[in-house]
């Protein structure tokens, strides 16, 4: 009979700490050529308590790597007009290599037009349509944060992608649709057949039995069960969820869009939350706004 061992941890903190290391390396080269060390703005529209939450921790990976950081607090009546003057504000502004609006924005502002407007060159998140378009021709420009992140985890713990079958669950512009490409490319974290599903897919478990890698990033608690993944198969939970527990002090816990405890004894490998992707997005960010200071 053969003995199952536990799956690799794909951890995000670890990862994240040993990049670190080279970006502060990185700034503080920055900051001895030109004087300054690199800067990077967050825009905060509105009191939303999750992006208020991973504002205040980018802003404080910012101080650990040594770079300098603003945090540009505007109302959530902020008209869409006055907000894209401030971000044309950040545009012209000198001292400053990147700068990232946070989403989502009030209703009322149209996230595309404001994406839009950001300076390609300034574009950290990597979400204008310049900077997706490099990544697509695999030109030089910024990733964006979240999917460059999961490259930089999987290099990081040395998984193989060349010619193995990588399914993504969740097409997003922000996630889905960009590690579906970034893992097709031919590169490592690369050369994968990539299948980019989504909700509207007919049996879906057929096809995430299939992956050697499986990205799920399709912002439901629990979507992914143990019936739906291979045995061996490496599991990228990008999602993260807040869930009523009583039995905790907080009265809460946070989940993925995997049922970690039914799919982790048949992985190989799988991220945990927290402490899997979320970490590697802000360092990804930080990678961003050192490359745009150099």
């Amino acid at each position: 009979m053969e003995l199952r061992t536990s799956p690799q941890p794909l951890d995000g903190k670890r990862c994240s700490t040993a990049l670190k290391e080279r970006i502060a390396e990185g700034a503080l080269a920055v900051k001895v050529g030109r004087g300054r060390p690199p800067h990077l703005a967050a825009v905060l529209v509105g009191e939303d308590g999750a992006s208020r939450t991973y504002v205040e921790a980018k802003v404080k990976a910012c101080g650990e790597v040594g770079f300098r950081s603003t945090l540009v607090r505007l109302p959530a009546s902020i008209s869409e007009d006055e907000l894209l003057a401030r971000v044309q504000d950040l545009n012209a502004d000198p001292e400053l290599d990147g700068f990232i609006v946070q989403l989502p924005l009030p209703p009322h502002i149209d996230a595309d037009r404001i994406i839009q407007a950001i300076d390609p060159r300034k574009d950290v998140d990597g979400f204008h349509p310049v900077n997706v378009g490099n990544m697509v021709l695999g030109l030089p420009g910024f990733l964006p944060a979240t999917p460059s992140g999961i490259c930089e985890l999987l290099k990081y713990y040395d998984i193989e992608t060349s010619g193995k079958h990588c399914v993504v669950v969740g097409r997003s512009n922000i996630v889905g649709t960009p590690i579906s490409i970034l893992l097709s490319r031919n590169t490592y974290p690369g050369n994968c057949t990539v299948t980019l599903a989504h909700s509207r897919t007919t049996d879906l478990p057929s096809i995430t039995r299939q992956a050697d890698i499986l990205v799920v990033a399709i912002g439901k608690p629990g979507f992914v069960t143990a019936e739906m993944v291979k045995e061996g198969a490496v599991v990228v939970d990008v999602g993260i969820h807040r869930i009523n527990d009583p039995s905790r002090k907080s009265g809460f816990r946070l989940v993925g869009d995997v049922d970690h405890g039914t799919v982790a004894p048949k992985c190989r490998a799988i991220t945990p939350v927290p402490g899997g992707v979320g970490p590697m997005t802000i360092t990804s960010l930080l990678l961003n706004t050192l490359q745009a200071a150099q």
